[in-house]
């Protein structure tokens, strides 16, 4: 089957179990809201509270997830796009009551509370955490209106690019003729360059259409963004971003120096393949994904499913048993159509303990390895679901951990068994990757950063905001791209960017990345002690900081020398990469 299985979730939105679990959700909101005024320093009030709170993450994590899941694939799904609005605003009626239970939270001795009980003990770094968030709080009334305010701001905007994006129909050939936008930008992996071309034309053409609109959706969002972060407190949104990814300002800037030291080689990279495609004034950037070298090999569904069992089995039996219940029990939605939502993600479902992994798979072998890379996060809520729900959450650095892992064993196994030509192409489609979450992904950092600070003083123009973006990718790919031809539209196309909540999704992808390699060497030093570490790391993300967490691996990310040795192994497949080329140049 190439569409995912929800019914472990619910049978439709009008089946007697999601009816059901409605009401339930009325029952324990009220049930919440019963503890205002009850809030006193009692060991069993703050038990009661927080089986409270993970009733209702439970029953309103599957109804979301549901209707979250359901929209994905049809973003016009008026059930989908009802409850999902039903559900936030059953969020805002609790936010009072949440307020005041984290500023009450803060006043507690938490650590006496722990002693006395063994179930507020394993809840320890959650109700820490609600202390140190705490200072960045506003008043009861402030916090109520901020989150009901936002189902008609920030998240109605994000909503708006979802829709636009997903319903966008993009004229490739000129005679009426449409496709789907994340069908056009697959076709940036096209075997041949004249089809590269002509749909890197067609989605910029696309773009014009949708604009303005999404100009206003991201000068809205980020304008509240910087209102709010100001209004709580932080320096400024990036502040905001290091604390909720539990990560220091320092292990981003060693993170960032160590990228920008080794654009060099990365650009070497890129002079190399605009050299082997005939390019004299730089890649294009619709060239960044042409396949490079004579394997033509497109997998079938069931084939890329062998080809990634047989790789995970070689790390474990865990995580190839994780990838097995995907394909099996249908955990997965493969193929692009029209209304789905472009790119890929995997959703963990702890009240079910399973995942649900979208894609849009067609075939090449970088679909394979996006599909890799999302049963790593499959295998990470497989760790985590062991901990209680509000140990779960994990931050977005450590939430590429497993994924980047996974790609590798996936990347590593190939080469091993290739041939020179084999290797060719191999090496080129792991650049490929590297390059988007390194060199792109910085520039992506560069945009984001330029438009919040930017904002401050003024709405930008679909026209500043390509110019801002055309800018952030000449830091980064610097002159061995074709700059007539970069890329000034990024903006649209990235849902990350619209997401109030989550602010600066980039630079967590270039941590995992490298964060990944660096554990991947660890599991070579010693395969069998890794494993168990590496799964306990895992269960743990939820309950440490990045810094804490690398250390269970023996990591410390505050030392920029780890930074460099992972980079060093991208470098010495560059290096291959350039050896084994030399004769493609200018053949």
């Amino acid at each position: 089957m190439s569409n995912w299985n929800l019914k472990k979730l619910y049978p439709s939105f009008d089946s007697k179990e999601f009816q059901e679990d409605l009401k339930r959700l009325d029952v324990i909101i009220e049930g919440l809201n019963g503890f205002k005024g009850r809030f006193a320093e009692h060991t069993e009030t703050l038990e009661g509270y927080l089986k409270n709170l993970i009733e209702y993450n439970q029953v309103e994590g599957k109804l979301g997830t549901f209707s979250f899941l359901s929209e994905s694939i049809n973003t016009s799904d008026e059930d989908a796009i009802k409850y999902i609005n039903y559900l936030m605003n059953r969020e805002a009626d609790i936010a009072e009551v949440r307020t005041m239970g984290e500023k009450w939270i803060a006043g507690l001795d938490i650590q006496r509370m722990a002693e006395e009980s063994s179930f507020i003990g394993e809840h320890i770094f959650y109700l820490n955490e609600i202390k140190e968030r705490e200072r960045y709080a506003l008043d009861e009334k402030t916090e109520v209106l901020l989150s009901k305010l936002s189902q008609s701001g920030g998240k109605a905007w994000s909503n708006l690019q979802g829709l636009l994006t997903s319903t966008l129909d993009v004229d490739m050939e000129g005679e009426g003729k449409t496709i789907t936008l994340s069908e056009v930008r697959n076709l940036a992996y096209h075997k041949e360059s004249s089809v590269r071309k002509a749909a890197f034309e067609a989605e910029i053409k696309s773009y014009e259409k949708i604009e303005k609109a999404i100009a206003s959706a991201l000068n809205s969002i980020k304008g509240e963004v910087n209102t709010i972060t100001e209004f709580r407190g932080y320096s400024s949104p990036i502040e905001k971003t290091l604390i909720d990814s539990r990560m220091t300002q320092d292990t981003l800037d060693k993170l960032l120096i160590a990228i920008k030291e080794y654009l060099p080689h990365f650009r070497r990279y890129l002079k190399r393949k605009a050299e082997i495609l005939g390019y004299s004034k730089g890649l294009p950037f619709y060239e960044l994904f042409a396949p490079i070298g004579n394997v033509d090999k497109v997998f079938t569904i069931e084939e890329a499913q062998a080809y990634i069992l047989e790789n995970f089995s070689s790390f474990s039996g865990r995580l190839a048993g994780v990838a097995r219940r995907a394909f099996d029990e249908e955990w997965i939605d493969y193929c692009p159509k029209k209304g789905k939502v472009g790119g890929a993600f995997c959703a963990n479902i702890p009240p079910i303990k399973e995942s649900r992994i979208l894609s849009n798979f067609t075939g090449s072998f970088s679909d394979v390895l996006t599909l890799a890379h999302e049963l790593g996060h499959a295998y990470h809520g497989e760790c985590i679901f062991a901990e209680s729900p509000l140990n779960t959450d994990y931050t977005m650095p450590v939430a590429e951990t497993a994924s980047i892992m996974c790609e590798t064993i996936v990347m590593k196994r190939a080469l091993s068994d290739a041939s020179d030509e084999e290797k060719i192409f191999l090496l080129e489609s792991s650049l490929q990757d590297i390059t988007q979450v390194a060199v792109d992904i910085l520039s992506r950092y560069i945009f984001e950063e330029s438009v919040f600070n930017e904002r401050r003083d003024t709405v930008l123009s679909s026209d500043q905001l390509k110019n801002l973006m055309v800018e952030a990718q000449k830091a980064t790919y610097g002159e061995v791209m074709d700059e007539e031809l970069l890329h000034p539209y990024m903006w649209i196309n990235k849902g990350h960017y619209y997401r109030p909540s989550l602010n600066f999704y980039n630079f967590p992808y270039a941590f995992g990345a490298l964060f990944g390699r660096g554990l991947y060497s660890q599991y070579l030093r010693d395969r069998e002690e890794f494993v168990p570490k590496y799964d306990n790391l895992l269960r743990l993300t939820g309950q440490k900081t990045v810094e804490e967490a690398a250390q269970l691996a023996d990591i410390d990310v505050t030392d920029i020398q780890f930074w460099r040795s992972s980079l060093d192994q991208v470098k010495e497949d560059i290096d291959l990469f350039l050896e084994l080329t030399e004769g493609l140049v200018g053949n």
